[in-house]
């Protein structure tokens, strides 16, 4: 472990990562793997700290089916060239033909994942570790779950970060096959079943990914603080038992700690290029009039800048997002309101588009709501354009478009749970306090009254509404960023390392 008087070396350990800083590494913007928010966060936290001046390393899978099409302007002769020079100082890409011709960051098949998460630990554990010789590892969810293990055993603080409930299990024998010396770590795994020693475990007895990253670090963090008090209290029965007990045990011990997400800074209504008009807190309604009715030409919708718009931005799953509970009260919804041409549009994909899609063909609502695929155009144009989103989620390690949403001036209507608990708190007009409207009972019935309430302050004299809603969008700016986040993590780091990460200046 590095013991210079320099500042301490971080090594962030990852599988997916978006927009490095070009001052990395040679062509580190290019380096996209993305799966969902995972790489959204791993980047803004690397973005940040290492333009904060921390000693900062990256590790991730050499994927390079997936970074030549980033790398698509470049000819295949200086791509080969490049290769040569990667990885660079700071960014370091554990290499592997498991990576090299996938489309995708994970696999369909579970048994692919699996394989793919031990070659990915196998190269952080042989090679990058040992190269970086870091002060500090921070691993992120189960595709790095055996490594806070072994960082363990070699005495160097390891900080795991769950961002999704989700794992996968191995045996010893199988770990061993793929590369990697359990052995020497073994004691710091956790097993489906309580391990009596070595032999008896290794071919018999398998290693939960996820709950050994709990176990094994000095340190655990989830992406909100009241997602880590429900899973502890057990009010969320897909949470494993063991994963449940594990994190109880890091909250007696005082070594876990719940830390926000923020939005990428791409989402800022006075720079977005997707915007038909951008503009700030002090301009915002007539430009959200014009992008509105932008919105409505393209697709189909009543062209009317006073109708009140709905935004659904969440992947349409009724096992989390809640999307059932609109379902129920769609049509109830549009023809409560039918005089004031209220319209939903959904920007999502799921497997619930479908039951929308026969709501609205059987009631004949195209001119009042559009069931949209997924697209990142249309998603910055609907929040531009829109008065209010849908968040009605049964659970919520996080959640981002519950911050998003308030820096466009478009309001959360939003079920009281995990990270959303966190950010949104419902509005007091009269006290200019809240960002949103938040129902406690998960039912159709609640997510109807949380509508009506935000119906309610739609109908309010437009200078009250518009005054609040400028409060909202500067606060949102103030404290959905990733400067707040980078500092909680950089709080985290030193009192992990008990000393400053950034190093005074001896000048």
């Amino acid at each position: 472990m590095a013991t210079s008087q320099t500042s301490p070396r971080v090594l962030i350990v990852t599988p997916e990562v978006t927009y490095l800083p070009d001052r990395m590494g040679s062509l580190s913007h290019y380096l996209t793997a993305k799966a969902g928010g995972l790489a959204d966060v791993s980047a803004a936290l690397i973005r940040a700290l290492f333009e904060q001046g921390v000693d900062v390393h990256v590790a991730l899978p050499d994927y390079r089916a997936i970074f030549s099409d980033h790398l698509a302007p470049f000819l295949k002769k200086e791509q080969r060239i490049i290769r040569k020079t990667m990885p660079d100082d700071r960014i370091h890409l554990a290499q592997d033909r498991a990576f090299y011709y996938l489309n995708h960051v994970y696999s369909d098949y579970g048994g692919e994942n699996t394989k793919l998460s031990l070659a990915f630990q196998r190269e952080v554990i042989n090679h990058v570790i040992p190269r970086v010789d870091p002060d500090l590892i921070h691993c992120n969810d189960w595709m790095t779950g055996l490594i806070p293990a072994m960082s363990r055993q070699m005495g160097i603080p390891c900080l795991f970060t769950i961002h999704n409930i989700h794992t996968v299990k191995s045996t010893l024998s199988h770990i061993e096959d793929r590369g990697i010396d359990a052995a020497y770590f073994w004691h710091h795994l956790y097993y489906e079943n309580p391990p009596y020693d070595y032999e008896q475990s290794w071919e018999s007895n398998p290693v939960d990914f996820l709950v050994s990253g709990v176990f094994s670090a000095h340190f655990v963090n989830t992406v909100s603080p009241t997602f880590l008090r429900e899973i502890v209290e057990g009010q969320h029965k897909f949470v494993s038992k063991n994963l449940e007990r594990e994190l109880a045990n890091k909250v007696a011990a005082n070594c876990s700690v719940g830390i926000l997400n923020a939005p990428d800074p791409v989402f800022n209504p006075e720079t977005d290029r997707h915007l038909l008009q951008t503009y700030t807190p002090k301009n915002f309604m007539p430009a959200k009039q014009k992008n509105k009715q932008a919105l409505q030409a393209n697709l189909g919708l009543i062209e009317d800048p006073g109708a009140p718009l709905f935004l659904w931005p969440s992947r349409l799953d009724p096992n989390q997002k809640g999307c059932q509970l609109l379902a129920e009260i769609l049509y109830h919804v549009i023809s409560s309101y039918w005089g004031d041409n209220l319209q939903i549009v959904f920007v999502a994909n799921g497997e619930y588009q479908g039951v929308f899609r026969d709501i609205v063909s059987f009631h004949n609502l195209h001119k009042r709501v559009a069931v949209c695929d997924f697209s990142e155009t249309l998603e910055h144009q609907a929040y531009g354009a829109s008065d209010f989103i849908l968040m009605p989620s049964r659970f919520e390690p996080c959640g981002l478009p519950q911050m998003i949403a308030p820096l466009y001036g478009s309001l959360p209507v939003v079920h009281d749970t995990g990270g959303i608990h966190d950010t949104i708190f419902h509005i007091d007009v009269e006290n200019s306090r809240g960002n949103g409207f938040v129902f406690e009972t998960y039912n159709a019935s609640g997510l109807w009254w949380a509508i009506n309430e935000a119906m309610h302050f739609y109908k309010r004299p437009v200078h009250e509404r518009n005054a609040q809603i400028e409060r909202i969008m500067r606060e949102s700016a103030e404290t959905f960023t990733h400067a707040v986040t980078a500092r909680r993590y950089i709080e985290l780091y030193e009192r992990m390392l008990q000393r400053p990460l950034i190093s005074a200046s001896p000048y």
